[in-house]
This record gives C-alpha cells, sequence and structure tokens, in this order.
C-alpha cells in the first residue's frame, strides 16, 4: 500500500496536477510586466516577460509547438492549436487527440527528440524548468523560442498563463475570450454560493492520496480557493501547502465531508474510505458523504478549472449545485 500511495503522488506531480500547489506559501501579487492586450501590436514580433523572469522575444507566429506539461497543453488546444501542437509528453491525455501526438518524455524530457520534431516554440514551465535548465538551454541553443510559463497558484495567476501563451501563439483575443468564460462561470457559483449561510457551512477533507500515506491541501492551494468559492470550510486550512496528515489527525478534525481527488488512479476510491477501519464515527463516513471528483479538473492549471470547481461544488452542496 505503501508504494501505491507514493506512486498515485508522484503521477500526479509529474502529470501536472500539482503543479501550482506546491508546498511553499503563495508569493506576493506580482506586477503583470507584460503590456496590456489593447496596447500591444497585433502583429509578431512579440516581447513576453515568461514564469522565469526572462524576457522573450518570439519573431514570428509559431507553426510548430511543443508542450512539456498537461496543463499548457490543454491550454493550447482551448486557444485552437491542435494543428501546431507537434509533440506533448507521456503525462498528456487530454483532449484525446493528444493520444496521436508524438510524445518527448515525462518530467525529463528528450532534448533530441524535440529537436527533432523542429519546433518554432517550445512551452516549457516554472514548476519544472528549475530542474531542466540544461534541456531548456539546448534547445535555445538549436534555435528554438523556449516560454517558461508562470507556475500559476490561483485563478488569477491562471488566468496569467493563458494570456502568456496566447501572446505567445498569436491568439491574444481567444485567450482574453477564454479568461472571460472562466470568470462568467466562477461569477455563477459565487451566487449560488451567497445562499449557503455560516450555520450551513461544511468542513471538507480533501485527500489527494489514499492511507497509509494521505496527503491533503492546506492554505495556498488551488483546492483551499476553491472551497473559499463555494463557501466551504477546508478542514486542512491549518497547514500549508501539500501536507501528509496520518489517519488520526483526520479523525480528529472530523470533516463533514471527505473528497477524494484519486479515481482516476484507484478503482473504488470512496468505497476504500468508507470501510476504514477506526473512521466509524467521523461524521462524513455516517453520513456516507465521501465523493470523488477527477484529479485533473481540480488541480491542472488551465482553462478545465471551472469544470472542477462545478464538481466539487455539486459533491459537496448537491441540494445548491445540483439543477
Amino acid at each position: 500500500m505503501k508504494k501505491v500511495s507514493t506512486s498515485i503522488l508522484s503521477m500526479l506531480l509529474a502529470a501536472g496536477v500539482l503543479a501550482g500547489c506546491g508546498g511553499e506559501k503563495a508569493a506576493p501579487e506580482k506586477e503583470n510586466t507584460n503590456p496590456p492586450k489593447e496596447t500591444q501590436e497585433a502583429a509578431f514580433p512579440v516581447t513576453i516577460k515568461d514564469g522565469a523572469g526572462k524576457e522573450v522575444v518570439i519573431d514570428k507566429d509559431p507553426e510548430r509547438i511543443v508542450s512539456l506539461i498537461p496543463s499548457n497543453t490543454e491550454i493550447a488546444f482551448e486557444l485552437d492549436l491542435d494543428k501546431e501542437i507537434v509533440g506533448v509528453t507521456d503525462n498528456d491525455n487530454y483532449p484525446e487527440e493528444v493520444a496521436n501526438i508524438e510524445k518527448v518524455g515525462g518530467m525529463e524530457f528528450n532534448v533530441e527528440k524535440i529537436i527533432s520534431l523542429d519546433p518554432d516554440l517550445v512551452l516549457a514551465h516554472a514548476s519544472s524548468a528549475h530542474n531542466s535548465k540544461d534541456g531548456l538551454k539546448q534547445l535555445e541553443d538549436a534555435g528554438i523560442d523556449v516560454l517558461v510559463v508562470n507556475d500559476a497558484e490561483n485563478f488569477d495567476e491562471v488566468y496569467e498563463s493563458i494570456d502568456m501563451i496566447g501572446q505567445a501563439t498569436g491568439k491574444a483575443k481567444e485567450a482574453d475570450e477564454i479568461v472571460t468564460d472562466m470568470k462568467e462561470d466562477i461569477a455563477e457559483i459565487e451566487e449560488k454560493a451567497k445562499t449557503i449561510t455560516d450555520d450551513q457551512m461544511k468542513s471538507v477533507f480533501v485527500e489527494v492520496s489514499p492511507a497509509p500515506e494521505i496527503y491533503t491541501p492546506g492554505k495556498n492551494t488551488f483546492m483551499n480557493e476553491m472551497l473559499d468559492i463555494i463557501h466551504a470550510k477546508n478542514a486542512s486550512a491549518d497547514l500549508d501547502g501539500w501536507a501528509q496528515v496520518t489517519e488520526e489527525a483526520v479523525i480528529q478534525k472530523n470533516p463533514d465531508v471527505i473528497v477524494t481527488t484519486y479515481g482516476y488512479y484507484v478503482d473504488k476510491p470512496t468505497e476504500q474510505v468508507l470501510s476504514r477501519q477506526g473512521w466509524e464515527n467521523v461524521s462524513a463516513i455516517k453520513n456516507k458523504e465521501v465523493h470523488d471528483v477527477h484529479s485533473d479538473l481540480v488541480t491542472r492549471t488551465g482553462p478545465r478549472l471551472t469544470e472542477g470547481l462545478e464538481q466539487l461544488a455539486e459533491a459537496v452542496y448537491p441540494d445548491v449545485f445540483k439543477e
């Protein structure tokens, strides 16, 4: 079981589902150094300050793009760049078209493979760029533009990621439309959440890795922000980032609802939680308030986060959010 639990957490990290949700405290709000879209020239070249703090000059509209993390891939496809994407990672699983795209490795990408695909642009990510400096430098030395997308820690920074990729690919208008749609979806959820009074507010324990090595998101994570939006209390808000907790600690927290996020990787996750010995008196167990939500939807920093937010809201407050 220990190997199973550890491997799940490793898969989540490798797939980028925990990107933007690290254990470090959220950085202070950053000034957006990229010029507003309305002041940018529509034509290339464009200069973008990327997630590594580097100014990247892109001379022309890229025709061949390689993505080094699933969240970047999802953003690119939402920007209608499906024909331009020529390489993705082994961890990419959405949309289904990625199954037919050349794979360039996992967290350790294959530099030679990427160069052989002759890309104009490589979309890297700040969550892993520090571990792949040499590889990214080789790509730059080969004449390939490398854009390190910011490691988003909240919805506003996800919007920045989408905007950054939109600017780099000549899709600034489309990026703005995606962000607008996401904000509207969140506003609708927030409006429904206003009907939940403080005395109706539920305590939620989120489990991203099963026993015996249980991991949960504390403050400074996307999940904490999502729970705030739907007017629920994060049972692990006393912790910081992604933290390992004991079964005894969860029992002591006595959450009203338990949400698992690993059903994509483990069979019958809710049944596993419901059958744990010693958990019989936990409110969520007694009331059978244990639900699984799709991990990619609630932790992958892309356009589908609002779908995950809605799924989480329906799991915690079905009477309010389920139509």
